[in-house]
């Protein structure tokens, strides 16, 4: 029988407070270390439900030592675990096949336990997540994904004697205000240079277009409103699952949503406040926000040089589309350092 489901953040939690962490203390008592589920996952997003079971969903941990630690301890670590874990967790499998594949499933065994519990450093798990260590130059946070931010401070912490992930997670829980008001301003740019096109795609007799079209912005402001909520926008599976969770509405109408944005904008005190009321595109019968002019404004407020001479491009999802680059994060370095002349 399918155990219960419960979040597979709870889960996990379970399984380090009562599997992996007596076994530490018994085979390695008083080993600093921090215990977390954070990462790629529709349980770190909290948006798992009994259909994330089939896949890289179960008990799992990131377990990180300090350096040199890792190297002393972390391949009899995980041998140990192997081991000696229980082979289930509140009726759930700890036991992951294949091997080493980059897609993994929950299955029972008879035998030892091919785990999913991870041991590396805070340093190298930055590295493999970010690109490079973290240290908030304009590249680190431009070149890397809202994705990518959302999964570093979404999960849990379990443990953290030394702090070290606590204190990555709390460096990037948002933006700096600089930051955020150039991403904001790229967001409302995108929406400037294509909000006049469904009402002119309709007046051409292409109703196809203006529907992809409008599909288009309907992204753009669902992310926006995010952003300005405080919140990473999730990539595209969960992007309305986040949208509906963190601002109760539906985007139905386009101006509606410009006209909502607008006014969250102006209570964000990230720069002077711009009429919030929709607007004819100028002599043409389509109504518009103007969203040319918000992004004027947060321009006009960021205070660093450097940002403001930026292309109005934002962070590299905000321009890049593509799968394989954004989960590459050697190549969207080099795009966004292209794009940020090394900034």
């Amino acid at each position: 029988m399918t155990p219960e489901f419960l979040p597979g953040v709870r889960l996990c939690e379970v399984f380090y407070t009562g599997a992996v962490r007596p076994l530490l203390d018994a085979h390695y008592p008083g080993l600093p270390h921090a215990a977390a589920r954070i990462g790629p996952g529709s349980d770190v997003l909290g948006y798992d439900t009994p259909r994330s079971t089939d896949h890289d969903w179960g008990p799992r941990l990131t377990l990180l030592l300090d350096p040199a630690d890792a190297a002393r301890h972390g391949p009899g670590i995980t041998g140990m675990l192997r081991q000696r874990l229980p082979r289930h967790v509140l009726g759930w499998s700890t036991h992951f096949t294949p091997p080493d594949a980059r897609v993994r499933v929950m299955t029972a065994t008879d035998g030892p336990v091919d785990h999913r519990v991870d041991v590396t450093t805070v340093e190298d798990w930055t590295v493999a997540q970010f690109g490079a260590p973290f240290t908030g130059t304009l590249l680190d946070w431009l070149a890397t994904p809202t994705q990518v931010f959302a999964e570093t401070v979404g999960g849990a912490v379990y443990h953290d004697d030394q702090g070290t992930l606590t204190a990555l997670r709390e460096r990037v829980a948002w933006y700096p205000d600089d930051v955020w008001r150039y991403v904001l301003a790229a967001q409302w740019t995108h929406i400037a240079q294509e909000e006049a096109f469904p009402g002119r795609a309709v007046e051409a007799g292409d109703p196809d277009g203006a529907r992809v079209v409008a599909a288009r912005l309907r992204r753009v402001v669902m992310r926006l409103r995010l952003l300005q909520g405080r919140r990473y926008p999730p990539y595209s599976k969960w992007l309305g699952t986040a949208y509906r969770r963190h601002t109760g509405d539906s985007v139905e109408d386009l101006c509606d949503a410009y006209e909502t944005s607008g006014r969250n904008q102006n209570t964000l005190g990230l720069s002077a406040a711009v009429d919030a009321t929709r607007r004819k595109y100028h002599d043409r019968p389509y109504d518009v926000i103007d969203a040319g002019r918000y992004a004027a404004a947060l321009h006009d407020a960021i205070s660093d040089p450097a940002l403001r001479k930026l292309p109005p491009v934002g962070g590299i999802d905000q321009y890049v589309d593509n799968t394989d680059l954004l989960c590459t994060p050697a190549l969207r370095r080099a795009v966004a350092a292209a794009v940020l002349g090394s900034r």
